[in-house]
C-alpha cells in the first residue's frame, strides 16, 4: 500500500514538471514573499517535492539550483498564462550582468551590432575596446565565435557568447561583405564602458546637420542627450538626427526628459494604466531647445523607453521617422529585489502614445521612410538615407 501510495505521488509529481506548473521548492529556498503566497505550509506538496529532489534525484543538486528552478517555474507560467515576454527572474549572477547593461559597462570586446543572417553585422566599434584595436570596421559581420558559426542565431544568444569575463579570450570569424573574405581574430574580452550618448556633424547636400547617437535610457541619459544636441547645435547644425536604433529602452523618466528637450512644457509624452499603479499622464516638464527640423533613425531593436521617445517626436514634435519598424513593446517593467540577491523584473502595466496608441497592438513604429539594412552596403546606408531626408526637411 505505501509502495502504491509513493508511485502515485511520483507520478503527479511528473505530470506537474511536464506541464510546467511546478512552482513549489522548499519553503526555506524561496524569498519571503513566495513562502508566503506560494506555500501554505512547510510540509505542503512542494517542500516534500524538493526535498525528494534533493535526497534521490539522480544528480547533485542543492537549495540554489531548487529555488532557482522554483521561481523560474512562477515566470514561465505567467509568461504563458498571460502572453508576457518581459517578467523575468535574474538569478544574482545574472542580475550583475543586466544592471551593468543599465549602467552603459560590461565585459566583452565592444561592439554594437545588428542581427543580420550570417551572424551580427557591425554598428558601431568603441574607441579604445578589443574590437577598435584589432581593427574590426562597422559594416563587417561576425560570422562565428569560438570556431562555431552564429548564422541564424538571435542577437541575444550570439552576443551572450562573445561576452565573458574580463581577461578571457574569445576567436572570433570577421567577414568583409565587399572582399567575402573572413579572418580569424582572438581577442581579449575588457571592462568597456559605453558612450551612451555621442555627438557629430555632418555635411549633407550643403546642409550642416547633427547626428546624435543615444544606445539606452539609463541614469542621466536624458541630460547627455541634451548636452550632445545642444553641442552640435553651438557647432552650426541646422537639424537634428537622432539614431535610436538597436536602442532597448530603459528608465520610463528620461525617457520624458529627452522628449523635453524637444517639446514645450505640457506635451503629453506617454500615459500609463496599471493594476496596481493607477493610470498616469506624463508631460514634458519644460526647458526645451529652439525647434529645428528632426528625423529619428529607428529599427526592430528599437523598444520600451526608445519607442516612447519617438511617439511622442512624432505625435508632438514633427519629427520624421526613417528604418525599420520597431519593436513594439508596449507594456513596463519594475525591479524587485530578492533576498537571495536575484531580482524579479515584472510587468506592471500597459502604457499609450500621445495619440493613444498601444505599440504591442501596432506591432510597433512603422517608420515613414522604410530603409531596410544592407548588409552588403559600403558604410550605413540606414543613417546615409536618414540624413538625406534630414538635408531635405532643412531645405523645404
Amino acid at each position: 500500500m505505501r509502495q502504491r501510495g509513493a508511485v502515485a505521488f511520483a507520478a503527479a509529481l511528473v505530470a506537474l514538471l511536464a506541464a510546467g506548473l511546478w512552482l513549489g521548492g522548499h519553503p526555506s529556498y524561496l524569498p519571503g514573499f513566495a513562502r508566503d503566497t506560494f506555500v501554505e505550509e512547510p510540509g505542503g506538496l512542494s517542500g516534500e517535492a524538493a526535498e525528494i529532489l534533493e535526497r534521490n534525484y539522480w544528480r547533485k543538486t542543492g537549495p540554489i539550483e531548487l529555488g532557482n528552478a522554483s521561481l523560474q517555474g512562477m515566470v514561465r507560467e505567467l509568461r504563458r498564462r498571460h502572453h508576457d515576454r518581459f517578467t523575468e527572474y535574474f538569478s544574482p549572477e545574472n542580475l550583475e550582468s543586466f544592471n551593468q547593461q543599465i549602467e552603459g559597462r560590461f565585459s566583452g570586446i565592444g561592439l554594437s551590432v545588428a542581427e543580420v543572417k550570417q551572424g551580427l553585422r557591425v554598428v558601431q566599434v568603441f574607441p579604445g575596446s578589443p574590437a577598435a584595436e584589432a581593427g574590426i570596421e562597422v559594416g563587417e559581420v561576425v560570422v562565428s565565435v569560438n570556431g562555431e558559426s552564429i548564422a541564424g542565431v538571435n542577437s541575444a544568444e550570439a552576443t551572450k557568447k562573445i561576452k565573458g569575463p574580463e581577461g578571457t579570450e574569445v576567436t572570433i570569424g570577421v567577414l568583409d561583405p565587399r572582399t567575402k573574405k573572413t579572418r580569424e581574430l582572438t581577442l581579449t574580452r575588457a571592462e568597456v564602458s559605453l558612450p551612451n550618448v555621442s555627438q557629430k556633424l555632418e555635411k549633407v547636400a550643403g546642409k550642416e546637420l547633427g547626428y546624435v547617437r543615444m544606445l539606452s535610457f539609463s541614469q542621466d541619459s536624458g541630460a547627455q542627450l541634451k548636452r550632445a544636441v545642444e553641442k552640435v547645435e553651438d557647432e552650426g547644425a541646422e537639424g537634428i538626427l537622432l539614431d535610436l536604433r538597436h536602442n532597448p529602452g530603459g528608465l520610463l523618466d528620461q525617457a520624458v526628459q529627452s522628449a523635453s528637450i524637444f517639446l514645450p512644457e505640457g506635451e503629453v509624452v506617454v500615459t500609463t494604466k496599471s493594476r496596481t499603479q493607477g493610470d498616469s499622464t506624463h508631460e514634458s516638464v519644460g526647458g526645451n531647445l529652439p525647434a529645428k527640423p528632426l528625423v529619428v533613425l529607428v529599427d526592430g531593436g528599437t523598444a520600451s523607453a526608445a519607442e516612447i521617445l519617438t511617439a511622442a517626436l512624432v505625435d508632438d514634435g514633427d519629427a520624421t521617422t526613417v528604418g525599420e519598424t520597431t519593436y513594439g513593446k508596449g507594456v513596463f517593467q519594475e525591479e524587485h529585489g530578492l533576498d537571495n540577491g536575484g531580482a524579479l523584473k515584472i510587468t506592471v502595466g500597459e502604457y499609450f502614445t500621445p495619440d493613444g496608441e498601444n505599440l504591442a497592438k501596432t506591432h510597433g513604429i512603422h517608420p515613414d521612410v522604410r530603409v531596410p539594412l544592407d548588409p552588403e552596403a559600403k558604410g550605413d546606408n540606414q543613417k546615409t538615407r536618414a540624413l538625406r531626408v534630414l538635408a531635405g526637411k532643412v531645405g523645404a
